[in-house]
């Protein structure tokens, strides 16, 4: 008796959680963008009753339900940017890490964002590390990430990606390695093949610290034998598809010099247009909050 009573009560738990979430969705779609008295004493204090990993999903339901803020009008020409060969309405996009398996890519845009990058995106689907792994930083306004490239695998993202409008506006693509993977670059290599064509940038993330092993791909021999198939695979999609895709490589924020230094002449040595950068957070793991 006593279990029912305990399901019982976690399922009226989750169920008073997700119409806790419905309701902010459906206030967020009536505030205007920039009432941020309205978010911090009304919205916030709602959101931060609910479990952060819950929070975090149900966010990306409402952006992919479009239960979300509009923004109040359209970027000025100033704002536009261009870079590599992508135009980009304004500067300020969404990283990977909030919308992993790319459910929220339209409603994103509708706020305005000028690019979304979803992801990490494995080959294979996989739960990623055991709950609770987000943790709020209520003092400092943060969350501590430790998901571990939870993802439901290429199949379904590509299924997802294919069903967007073709001027949805930039999406970024983001690609993992499966937890259990026995050839990291090849884990690599068929996110190129599986999703590049949808992707107006790809992202060989290596910097993740949840992952075992992961990190030990940005060595300069690791990373150049990575690369070095990468590139290959994208220069195949660019004949198939007649474009050809950037590729980032996403890097640790506490390398050392000599790291920086070997990343760099591996980009060098292979003589392509591969931009490199690092988390910009303090701590790969801190995220700002839900």
């Amino acid at each position: 008796m006593s279990i029912v009573l305990h399901s019982l009560f976690d399922l009226f738990r989750i169920l008073q959680q997700y119409f806790l979430g419905i309701a902010v969705g459906g206030a967020l779609c009536t505030v205007p963008m920039g009432n941020e008295t309205v978010y911090k004493y009304g919205i916030m204090p709602v959101v931060h009753r609910i479990d952060p990993e819950r929070a975090h999903r149900m966010a990306v339901w409402c952006a992919s339900m479009k239960l979300v803020p509009v923004r109040a009008r359209y970027d000025e020409g100033v704002m536009r940017q261009q870079l590599l060969g992508i135009d980009f309405a304004n500067p300020v996009g969404i990283a990977a890490g909030f919308d992993k398996h790319a459910e929220a890519v339209n409603g994103l845009f509708r706020m305005g964002f000028g690019f979304v990058e979803i992801g990490s995106v494995t080959p294979e689907p996989q739960v990623g590390n055991p709950k609770p792994r987000v943790f709020r930083l209520v003092k400092d306004e943060a969350v501590i990430n430790r998901y571990g490239f939870n993802s439901e695998g290429h199949d379904a993202v590509a299924e997802r990606l294919s069903a967007l409008p073709e001027n949805v506006g930039p999406v970024g693509v983001n690609l993992g390695k499966n937890k259990t993977s026995e050839d990291a670059a090849q884990d690599y290599v068929l996110g190129v093949r599986k999703l590049g064509e949808y992707a107006k940038y790809l992202v060989i993330n290596v910097s993740s610290p949840n992952t075992p092993g992961l990190r030990t791909l940005q060595g300069r021999q690791q990373l150049h034998d990575l690369l070095s198939k990468v590139l290959v695979e994208r220069d195949v999609l660019t004949e198939r598809i007649r474009r050809k895709v950037p590729v980032f490589v996403k890097i640790a924020p506490d390398l050392s010099d000599n790291d920086k230094k070997d990343i760099a002449a591996v980009v060098m040595d292979l003589q392509v247009r591969c931009g490199v950068w690092g988390d910009y957070q303090r701590s790969t793991d801190i995220w700002p909050h839900y």
